[in-house]
């Protein structure tokens, strides 16, 4: 009976998984595997604006971050992926300010996870992440001009603005051109082994991009 209600869960993960690799987007449901916002479309042209949005500190963010990039490549010039970190926190500050010099190169952001949640460095500070970053190569000048302007300050605010507009209360998640939310957890329904729920994400995130895509040519 144990054996069996250990295969039980991984029976039905295998089954949806089975189901969602063919499937369109008529057949996720709005609701139960993503929801959608009414926010303005983001002007990307023909292109479709995935966003993460995600915070450093966050594990289930950082077991993420490999699949989320494969999957990127794997859109190759459907989309325009996007990134914003959620809270005003320190790290927060720390991203909107390298966004702002166009520093967060692809290098740094898995420098940063990995300090986090391999090496076990927080980085929960001004102080600590000023220290890593300058370490990194950032130039400290021009990082502190940026960490105390305005203009980043502005960039945290919006970034909070969104994340209400987006209805979010939960990290990771991707924001599909404006309009459509999915997340592991409700793509998994709460009930998958992290990896699982993330393929599931993935393959609602594909229906809602070709859906998207579909919506910008004025396609129904």
């Amino acid at each position: 009976m144990r054996f069996l209600s250990f295969l039980r869960p991984l029976i039905a993960t295998a089954a949806f998984m089975a189901a969602a690799a063919g499937v369109h987007a008529a057949d996720f449901k709005e609701g139960t595997d993503y929801y959608t916002v009414n926010a303005a479309r983001p002007d990307t042209g023909k292109k479709v604006e995935v966003l993460e949005v995600f915070m450093y500190h966050c594990p289930h963010c950082n077991a993420l971050d490999p699949k989320l990039e494969e999957w990127v490549k794997k859109q190759g010039d459907k989309i325009v992926f996007r990134r914003l970190h959620m809270g005003e926190d320190p790290q927060a500050h720390a991203f909107y300010t390298l966004e702002a010099l166009n520093l967060l190169t692809p290098e740094l952001h898995k420098k940063l996870f990995h300090a986090i949640h391999v090496e076990h460095n927080r980085l929960a500070t001004d102080a600590a992440l000023q220290d890593f970053l300058f370490k990194n190569g950032v130039d400290k000048a021009k990082y502190m001009d940026a960490f105390n302007s305005f203009g980043v300050q502005t960039r945290m605010k919006r970034g909070v603005q969104l994340t209400n507009q987006y209805k979010l209360d939960g990290v990771p998640a991707l924001v599909i051109d404006g309009h459509y939310v999915t997340s592991p957890a409700q793509a998994g329904r709460g009930q998958m082994p992290e990896g699982a729920a993330q393929d599931a994400m993935f393959a609602v995130a594909d229906t809602l991009v070709a859906k998207s895509l579909q919506e910008r040519a004025g396609k129904k």
